[in-house]
């Protein structure tokens, strides 16, 4: 006997089974509780078969794959980028938070000028290194950009920001880690996180693009470059004038 087709309360579409034929709904779906929540939650971060964990997974071995595969519509068996991107850096945030970390705390700036001058240039720092991660949108601009400029045949400008958002939760990702490295073996450690991210960004785009991998390494090393200094230049810029209307 053939199962009873029952409508789907998405889009009203009747279908057999556990899941709506036309938007892939659940076809069981009755008054949110604790437990759905939860089991949803689980199912996008720690199941085997999870979008999240695949995502991290093919970013790290095979990203020139996921990146293409993703541009060319096989979303649904990703993470998108931006959400993607908003995790990681909440998780960056979270970590940060949890073990006091102050990757500055050793640092000290030594600026020329009058007092106010100096005053205004190290609080506009200060407060650049406190509020760094909500700066990291800059990076993905600026790392669209550049790569757009110099890979400007290959993807458009939008293709471009949303591999953005990938490569840069991975970098996130490494900063977390480093977090720990740095509070527990010495601030001499700090640009580790970076290095590494600038490893992987010459690894990416050469399985990304692939082209003549001298050129593909030369143009990487460029755009990683000028895309971390634009951001560094822009973010201490907006802190300068953040700071300075606070002032006036």
């Amino acid at each position: 006997m053939a199962e009873e087709a029952r409508p789907c309360k998405n889009c009203g579409m009747l279908s057999q089974g556990n899941f709506c034929t036309r938007c892939g709904q659940r076809l069981s779906v009755h008054k949110v509780t604790f437990r759905e929540t939860f089991e949803d939650l689980s199912d996008a971060l720690i199941s085997v078969n999870a979008p999240l964990l695949i995502t991290v997974r093919d970013l790290v071995i095979r990203p020139g794959d996921l990146l293409r595969n993703y541009l060319e519509g096989k979303r649904k068996r990703y993470y998108r980028p931006v959400a993607f991107f908003l995790l990681t850096t909440f998780l960056y945030i979270v970590i940060r938070s949890l073990i006091g970390f102050d990757p500055f705390r050793d640092s000290t700036v030594v600026v020329e000028g009058d007092k106010v001058d100096v005053s205004l240039l190290t609080e506009a720092r200060n407060f650049m290194l406190i509020n760094i991660n909500n700066f990291l949108f800059v990076f993905v601009l600026t790392l669209a950009l550049l790569m757009k400029l110099f890979f400007y045949k290959r993807y458009s400008m939008a293709e471009f920001i949303a591999v953005s958002f990938y490569l840069l939760g991975i970098y996130t990702l490494l900063v977390t880690c480093n977090m720990f490295v740095v509070q527990y073996a010495g601030n001499n450690l700090q640009p580790l996180g970076i290095t590494i991210m600038w490893l992987y960004f010459i690894y990416a785009m050469i399985s990304f693009m692939k082209r003549p991998a001298f050129w593909v390494v030369l143009k990487s090393i460029i755009v990683f470059l000028l895309a971390f200094m634009t951001y560094g230049v822009t973010s201490f810029g907006l802190s300068y004038l953040i700071v300075l209307s606070r002032q006036s």
